[in-house]
């Protein structure tokens, strides 16, 4: 059941993650439910970096903040991650995936897109300035070419897009609402998906004669769209005109025959009317008094952080599937807006709140808690691209290359020495193309891969300056356990996993290198690599 607080509260001017946990706090006193513990440092650390940076952090990262005595040191870690360039390039990652659901590249080129979104994370773009110039762009400014890959690469189908856009920009996949009102969802209404549609139904893909890779996504003078359900006989067709879901449908000019258009239609020529309907939705879209979109953008970034959205799943925000703390997603919803749709100063205050901050061990006795409390940290499996450069971090491959880069080191160089590593990641663990991330589901696929193949075995084999070879050049059995854990796991080992290490290594003493090998590739299969805890 959603909780409900008192609309007559005041609002807070107290900040963002303050305010978080108040809500959450009372929430969680209403159901007498006692929520676990702080996250331990190295907790904390390992999550961190994971989301706001895509990777764990190396052995001197880890081995300085978990020594730092300082009692602000999280704040410090996030704000010195929030500024790093792995923040923008993560940031990017996670926005590709979401708003073209790792579509292959037919008319934008993929490095283009990336690298537009990577400098709009850097800059710190808003949000809503950000889709502004993504529903805006029609591929004719080369400036904003790449933006226009939202529509060139779903060539733009008006139905796809109208549901697309319904599903990552306000929260709603109307999808079902195509051919009558929604069968299951109240507020779903046919007349409100075709209000969508009638801002693309006169766009088309355009393609020209003398320049076939510069198409552009035109649109025409002419069209209309009409629509009935097909639950009704007889039903008369109603016309809809272009308008957001629940808002009235807006008005537009009338042309004389013969003045449609600024540039007529001809032959190789594309067409340019008076009055463009589609240049409507970047007017009316990412404003800040859009309740649905400022509530969307909130309800994802706090499930990217928190691992599960207080409306969940995310793209079904209607009444019939109400959020689980009402009051604080409006808040949030507000503030976001009322911050100028700043992502990462919003993030910053989701990091710093205790409940993005609570351990995801159970408290003594407890056998489980609900999700929508937020009463502990969920498990999060890490994303393709996550678990790629976590083991790259982790068995050394990385530090490997940064030392090879020299002088010439940087976060752009680095990338692009180890990009080619993810694509086997994606392939095993990222979800079908043109498809929305699905929930978590090991297959044997993914099980294989981590246990016998080729890539992870090359990467735990010894070579110059990797983990194996580092581990190999130390003697002592404690110095060993100290080293992998914090490399692999980003923690220090308990003491009873250093005498199983030190055992497990005196055993094996005739082949000393191979038991290293052995326990790497043990703490990587480990759930505790696999998932942000």
């Amino acid at each position: 059941m959603p909780t409900v607080l008192s609309p007559a509260a005041p609002p807070s001017t107290a900040p963002l993650h303050e305010v978080i946990d108040e809500r959450i706090g009372v929430a969680l006193q209403a159901k007498g439910i006692a929520p676990a513990a702080r996250a331990s440092d190295a907790e904390f650390l390992r999550r961190i970096y994971l989301d706001l940076t895509g990777s764990i952090p190396t052995l001197g990262q880890a081995q300085a903040f978990l020594d730092d005595k300082s009692p602000v040191k999280r704040q410090q870690l996030v704000d010195r991650l929030l500024n790093s360039p792995e923040y923008a390039r993560q940031t990017q990652r996670v926005f590709d995936v979401t708003l073209m659901e790792r579509r292959p590249a037919k008319h934008v080129p993929q490095a283009q897109w990336e690298e537009y979104l990577r400098t709009s994370f850097a800059a710190n773009k808003p949000w809503d300035v950000l889709v502004r110039e993504i529903v805006a762009a029609d591929g004719a400014d080369a400036n904003l070419r790449p933006a226009a890959r939202f529509y060139l690469d779903r060539d733009g189908e008006p139905n796809l897009l109208a549901r697309d856009v319904g599903r990552l920009f306000l929260g709603r996949d109307m999808q079902c609402a195509q051919c009558h009102d929604h069968p299951l969802v109240e507020n779903y209404l046919q007349a409100d998906y075709y209000g969508l549609l009638a801002f693309f139904n006169r766009s088309f893909v355009f393609t020209p004669k003398t320049e076939p890779k510069a198409v552009v996504f035109a649109e025409k003078a002419e069209g209309d769209v009409a629509f009935k359900s097909v639950f009704v006989d007889g039903a008369a067709d109603q016309p809809a005109r272009p308008h957001l879901p629940g808002e009235k449908e807006i008005d537009e000019p009338q042309f004389e025959k013969g003045q449609e258009y600024a540039v007529a239609p001809a032959d190789g020529v594309r067409p340019v009317p008076q009055y463009s309907r589609r240049s409507q939705l970047p007017v009316l879209l990412p404003r800040g008094d859009n309740v649905a979109f400022r509530r969307n953008i909130a309800n994802r970034l706090w499930a990217l952080m928190i691992g599960r959205g207080l409306v969940h799943p995310l793209d079904m925000h209607h009444a019939g599937n109400p959020p689980s703390h009402p009051a604080l997603l409006d808040l949030l919803g507000e503030r976001i807006a009322a911050m100028g749709f700043d992502i990462k100063a919003f993030l910053r205050e989701l990091a710093l709140s205790e409940t993005y901050q609570r351990s995801s061990e159970l408290p003594p006795g407890v056998e489980a808690l609900p999700p929508d409390s937020f009463a502990v940290a969920p498990l999060k499996p890490l994303t393709a691209e996550q678990l790629a450069l976590a083991a790259l971090q982790a068995t050394g491959i990385t530090d490997v290359q940064r030392a090879a880069l020299g002088p010439a080191l940087n976060e752009a160089a680095l990338d692009e020495k180890l990009a080619g590593n993810i694509a086997p990641f994606v392939s095993i663990f990222a979800g079908p193309a043109a498809q929305p991330e699905q929930d978590f589901q090991a297959t044997l696929e993914q099980t294989l891969f981590l246990s016998n193949g080729s890539v992870l075995r090359s990467w735990i084999a010894p070579q110059a300056g990797n983990l194996a070879d580092r581990l190999n050049r130390i003697n002592e059995a404690p110095a060993v356990a100290e080293h992998i854990y914090l490399c692999v796991l980003s923690r220090r080992p308990a003491a009873e996993e250093v005498v199983e290490l030190t055992t497990f290594l005196q055993a094996r003493a005739h082949d000393r290198p191979a038991a290293i090998q052995g326990w790497i590739w043990g703490l990587l299969a480990s759930d505790e690599f696999r998932f942000n805890h």
